[in-house]
């Protein structure tokens, strides 16, 4: 009897677990040596050529082209690390990877794996009571927030620009839009383009639009412009049931001609005689519409929705569902509005908007590839300064977290009753991996670096492997200016421990043909 397709692949048991855990660790391996401030980068070639060169997790694991179905689970912990916090993507792939090695050899030694998951989230539970009591109290001022924006962009691509120089801009732009309620990380921007060097990079108070104008002699410049925002087409309108139109004789077509002339032509005169100097048009206007507006000094541009959101942001316009609808209250405004010409590219700068929710990093850098790793950069450094303002500070960055993290596990597993000790214990080791990696990385031996960071930490309370010259040193990282959001820890072990819980509990994969 047939219960499967008679073409379906089945794999069992051990064999089953085996497979999955070697997959998981494979894709681990892959971003292991990119972790740190001296991490390697990768070269990711795609079928059609395109290149992507980096050294973040999250876009190595995402350019892969992964097909076993548990080397995808942890491709999804570092998109998730991505999502929630914004950095941590590779620990929290190494992490993971590594509790699989350790569930490895606990179900070689016949631990059943609800007793290996069961200690995992023991440990996890201990892991953020850990994390929690490193956690620095301190105020996060303007100079610390750029330490953790800086410790995030070690090691990554930021051209001839310093990473202190793009730390206080990152700084800068979190701090313009934050309120009450935290920080509206939406309201952030980084917008790319090539054509100059890295030391270019600046903060636009304002809303950088991809468009220029719809016709040639409309102005490109305006001080103090009112701003205008329509959500449909500007042309004349069709009718809302099929019908026919006979056309007997020359006048009755002129007839219908300027109908729709003055119709185009009352829309026009409608969008000036509000006062309106820029109209955005999330669809299209009418040649004969923009050669009127353009007649009476008047900009309009065809955008699309989300540029509409970030204009509201910045000016306070409100977006009138059609041109007849378009009232005076609805009008935003702006300091200044310029279009400027990079390359064979225009860029709309709306800037210093009323409303003043918006703002926009400029990355510039010389290649494509220096523009996309800036922008993964910047994003990155974005994240990790409101994670760390709306989800609970700080903590020591270097490896010192995890050092202290894998102490505080050892010592409550002693507290643990049964095989689940083993676990336990085994998740500890599983966290050394992560300033092991580093040491590595950093050109130290890994093991004896591992020793010295535990000596240090028991004599000292905080330790961490710092890149020095060609080496590392064991030092304080707080001293030295390297922080990480508690957030990026907490969701690192977090994602990671599920990932590897999941994996271990499948003993059974079923694939259809």
């Amino acid at each position: 009897m047939f219960i499967l397709n008679e073409d379906s692949e089945r794999t069992q048991g051990k064999d089953a677990q085996s497979s999955n855990i070697t997959a998981g660790k494979a894709v681990s391996e892959s971003v292991r040596t990119t972790l740190g401030p001296r991490g390697m980068d990768k070269m990711l070639v795609s079928d059609g050529g395109d290149v992507v060169i980096t050294n973040d997790g999250a876009t190595i694991l995402d350019e892969m082209d992964i097909e076993h179905p548990a080397a995808q689970m942890i491709s999804e912990v570092a998109e998730t690390q991505e999502v929630e916090v914004g950095d941590g993507t590779t620990t929290a792939a190494v992490l993971a990877g590594e509790l699989l090695s350790q569930a490895e050899d606990l179900l070689d030694d016949d631990v059943h794996p609800t007793t290996i998951v069961e200690g995992y989230y023991a440990a996890l539970s201990m892991a953020h009571e850990a994390i929690d009591e490193i956690k620095l109290d301190e105020e996060l001022d303007d100079d610390l927030l750029e330490t953790v924006a800086r410790s995030s962009m070690t090691g990554k691509g930021t051209g001839d620009v310093s990473a202190e120089r793009l730390a206080e801009t990152v700084v800068d732009a979190v701090r313009r839009v934050e309120n009450d309620a935290g920080v509206v990380r939406d309201n952030i921007t980084v917008y790319t383009q090539t054509g100059s060097s890295s030391s270019a990079t600046r903060l636009v108070d304002g809303v950088l639009i991809d468009e220029e104008p719809v016709h040639d002699n409309m102005p490109t410049s305006f001080e103090d412009p009112q701003i205008a925002f329509v959500n449909d087409d500007i042309e004349v309108r069709e009718a809302s049931i099929d019908a026919e139109y006979n056309v007997s004789n020359v006048d009755d077509l002129n007839t219908a001609i300027e109908a729709e002339e003055n119709e185009l032509r009352g829309y026009a005169e409608h969008v000036v005689d509000l006062g309106v100097d820029v109209l955005f048009v999330d669809g299209d206007v009418a040649d004969q519409v923009a050669a009127i507006l353009a007649k009476n000094g008047v900009a309009a541009f065809e955008v699309g929705d989300d540029e509409g959101d970030e204009l509201a942001h910045a000016t306070g316009l409100s977006r009138a569902a059609g041109v007849q609808e378009l009232e005076a209250d609805d009008l935003g405004s702006a300091g200044s509005l310029s279009v400027e010409k990079f390359g064979d590219n225009y860029v709309t700068f709306v800037e210093d908007g009323d409303a003043g929710q918006s703002v926009t990093v400029f990355a510039r850098g010389g290649t494509e590839h220096v523009t996309d790793e800036l922008e993964r950069v910047l994003g990155d450094a974005l994240d990790v300064v409101t994670a760390a303002l709306d989800q609970g500070g700080v903590v020591p960055g270097a490896g010192a977290t995890e050092i202290a993290v894998a102490d505080h596990i050892r010592s409550e597993a002693a507290g643990v009753e049964g095989r689940k000790q083993l676990a336990v214990e085994a998740f500890a080791d599983a966290v050394d991996v992560l300033p092991r990696t580093l040491a590595e990385n950093t050109g130290m031996d890994p093991i004896d670096a591992l020793v010295d960071l535990r000596a240090e930490y028991e004599s000292e309370g905080i330790a961490g492997i710092i890149s020095e010259g060609q080496t590392g040193v064991i030092d304080d990282p707080v001293e030295l200016g390297v922080l990480d959001p508690v957030a990026v820890k907490d969701e690192a072990v977090e994602s990671a421990a599920e990932a590897a819980t999941m994996i271990v509990r499948i003993d059974d994969v079923i694939s259809a043909s």
